[in-house]
């Protein structure tokens, strides 16, 4: 047999061999199926998942963050008109409406081709494979990576930063990360980092933990802080979301004392706290009048 001819059967054998154990090309999903998607597993292989029914808020429901409701949507906007626009973090206290303000955007600005993905800290090293699905298509995507940390050995975020700043292939124009977190800089801060810091002529050079630590958070461009509400905020908001939900507020005073029993029972007074208190109120009092 000619010997070019046996090194290609030999290959062909070869390759025969190999298709079982090679992880088969990620497939596509159905685009039109939803407007939201989420990442997931299944023996050992990643695929897009649509997400039947998404949570629809609106951004009218959402109060006292009016400045990071405007600078995201705005930020949003550039994206969905094809203009330069950044990836986000949104980092701060628990409850505060970080989360729903990315769905709330969905909601109001799905009809404009607007798209979301949802992505486990724990599943960041597909994000290339969850990227390459996504070029080409006519849809603005934002890969969602709620609720995002990582301990000191997670290495993870390192296909994270890859996509946030570009690795050697440039990341697609359609494709913005939205994150939050309740860490700034998304790593856990150790006191023994401040003592790797050192003084150069008066200037403070940090250590190399801290710097590894911000040159993640700082390839987001725009970051959005959010804040504990202080009392009346949070009474501003159960009664927003008891207004939403049609509960009977007449006795004003009653539910204003009933709220307040319900986060120091909880011992916080946050966004979640207070639609959970609405969600419960409205839900008493309606059964209580049948």
């Amino acid at each position: 047999m000619d010997p070019t001819a046996r090194l290609a059967d030999a290959l062909e054998q070869l390759l025969e061999r190999l298709d079982p154990v090679l992880p088969p090309a990620t497939a596509a999903p159905d685009w039109d199926a939803s407007v939201a998607f989420r990442w997931r597993h299944r023996n050992g292989h990643g695929y897009l998942e649509p997400i039947d029914h998404p949570q629809e808020l609106r951004l009218g429901n959402l109060r006292n963050i009016d400045r990071q409701r405007d600078e995201l949507q705005r930020n949003t906007r550039q994206f969905l008109a094809g203009l330069p626009a950044n990836n986000a973090l949104l980092w701060g206290s628990r409850g505060t409406g970080k989360s729903s303000l990315v769905k709330a955007l969905l909601t109001e600005h799905a009809g404009e081709g607007l798209r979301v993905i949802e992505v486990d800290a724990h599943h960041l090293v597909d994000l290339p494979d969850i990227v390459a699905l996504l070029h080409d298509r006519p849809e603005r995507f934002v890969i969602f990576c709620d609720d995002l940390s990582f301990e000191a050995d997670d290495a993870s975020y390192k296909a994270l930063k890859a996509v946030l700043d570009g690795s050697l292939a440039a990341a697609p124009a359609n494709v913005l990360v939205y994150a939050t977190s309740n860490r700034r800089h998304l790593l856990p801060e150790y006191m023994a980092d401040n003592e790797q810091a050192r003084n150069v002529d008066g200037e403070i050079h940090h250590g190399e933990a801290v710097e590894e630590r911000i040159s993640l958070s700082e390839r987001f461009g725009l970051w959005l802080s959010f804040y504990p509400f202080d009392q009346q905020r949070y009474l501003d908001i159960c009664f927003a979301w008891l207004e939403t939900l049609g509960a009977d507020t007449r006795d004003e005073e009653a539910v204003r004392a009933e709220a307040l029993r319900y986060a120091l029972a909880r011992g916080s007074r946050s966004g979640r706290v207070a639609w959970q208190f609405a969600r419960d109120h409205a839900g008493r009092t309606a059964l209580g009048g049948e």
